[in-house]
C-alpha cells in the first residue's frame, strides 16, 4: 500500500451541514474563490460591528468570522490585539457577541462563525454556549487554542447543536497532526499560511502551496487560508490552490482608522469588493480541474 493511499484514507470524513456547506458548494459550482471576513466584535461597539458585518456581507464576503475579544490574544498581531482591547474596554462579552449574531441573522443569511479563544467558551459552558449560539444563528465555532486531543466533548456538544467545528492547521503540522485536524474539523479547514501571529504581509510564503497539498490528503473539506492575506494579488495566488482566503487584519485596520461606524462599514465593504473581484476574475478563478 502506498504512502499516499494510506494517508488519504486515514482520516474519518466529517460531512459539513448547513449554511457553510451550502456556501462552499455554491462557490465550487461557480468555480469561484471564497472570501472569509474576520471582524473583531465590539470594535468600536457591538452596534458598529452589526453595521460592518452587514456591509461586508453585502459587499461579497462569503463567510464572516466574528472575533470574540480576549485579554490575552496570543495568536493575534498588533492590529487585532488593539481591536480586542478596544472591544473589551467597551464591555464586549461572548454573550453580547451571540446576541449580535441574532441581530445580524435578522437581516442576512451569510454564514457566521464564532472565532474565540477557548477560555470564554469554557467560562460560559459548552452546552450553554452551543445552545445559545445555535439558537441565535451561528453556523460554526473556531476555538483558536483548542487542540483536537482536548476537543472530544467540545466537538460532540457543538455537533449535537448543528454547529461546525473548525480547526487550524499550521506549516509546522506533521502529516499525523493534519490527519487529526482533518478528522476533528467540519465546515472548512483553516490553514495558517505561516508561523507567527496575524497581520498584513507583502507576500505569501513560497512553501504555502505544498502545505495546502499536504492538507488535502487528510480532508475533503474546503480549505481556507488565513494570516497575512490583505492584497488582491494574494487572492490571485491562492485562487488555484485554496477554496477561500481569510482576511482579518486588513479589515480591522480600516475600522481602526475610520472616523465613524458608518465610515468603517464603508471602508470594510470597499476593501472586500476589491478582494472579491480578484476572486471572481482572472487567474484566481478556480477551474473545474483545480484541486
Amino acid at each position: 500500500m502506498s504512502e499516499n493511499f494510506s494517508a488519504s484514507h486515514s482520516a474519518v470524513v466529517v460531512q459539513p451541514a448547513g449554511r457553510i456547506a451550502r456556501c462552499f458548494r455554491a462557490l465550487a459550482e461557480a468555480g469561484e474563490m471564497g472570501l472569509v471576513a474576520y471582524i473583531t466584535a465590539g470594535d468600536p461597539s457591538l452596534a458598529a460591528t452589526e453595521k460592518i458585518a452587514l456591509a461586508a456581507a453585502e459587499a461579497g464576503a462569503d463567510v464572516i468570522e466574528l472575533g470574540v475579544p480576549f485579554s490575552d490574544p496570543v495568536a493575534d498581531g498588533p492590529t487585532i490585539q488593539r481591536a480586542s482591547d478596544r472591544a473589551l474596554r467597551c464591555g464586549t462579552t461572548l454573550a453580547g457577541v451571540i446576541e449580535l449574531v441574532r441581530r445580524i441573522r435578522a437581516h442576512s443569511e451569510v454564514p457566521l462563525v464564532l472565532f474565540s479563544y477557548f477560555n470564554p467558551i469554557l467560562q460560559m459552558g459548552l452546552e450553554k454556549l452551543a445552545a445559545a449560539a445555535a439558537a441565535a444563528g451561528v453556523d460554526g465555532v473556531l476555538a483558536t487554542d483548542l487542540t483536537p486531543e482536548e476537543a472530544v466533548e467540545y466537538r460532540a456538544t457543538m455537533h449535537a447543536h448543528g454547529l461546525d467545528t473548525i480547526f487550524l492547521a499550521a506549516p509546522t503540522s506533521t502529516d499525523a497532526r493534519l490527519a487529526q485536524i482533518g478528522t476533528a474539523s467540519s465546515g472548512f479547514l483553516y490553514v495558517i499560511s505561516r508561523a507567527g501571529v496575524t497581520g498584513e504581509r507583502e507576500a505569501l510564503p513560497a512553501e504555502l502551496p505544498a502545505l495546502i497539498r499536504r492538507a488535502r490528503k487528510f480532508t475533503t473539506l474546503p480549505i481556507a487560508v488565513g494570516f497575512g492575506i490583505s492584497l488582491p494579488t494574494h487572492v490571485t495566488v491562492l485562487g488555484g490552490i485554496a477554496d477561500a482566503a481569510v482576511v482579518g487584519s486588513a479589515l480591522m485596520a480600516e475600522v481602526e482608522k475610520a472616523a465613524s461606524p458608518d465610515d468603517a462599514a464603508a471602508a470594510v465593504a470597499e476593501r472586500i469588493r476589491v478582494l472579491k473581484s480578484a476572486a471572481r476574475t482572472g487567474v484566481s478563478r478556480r477551474s473545474s480541474e483545480a484541486s
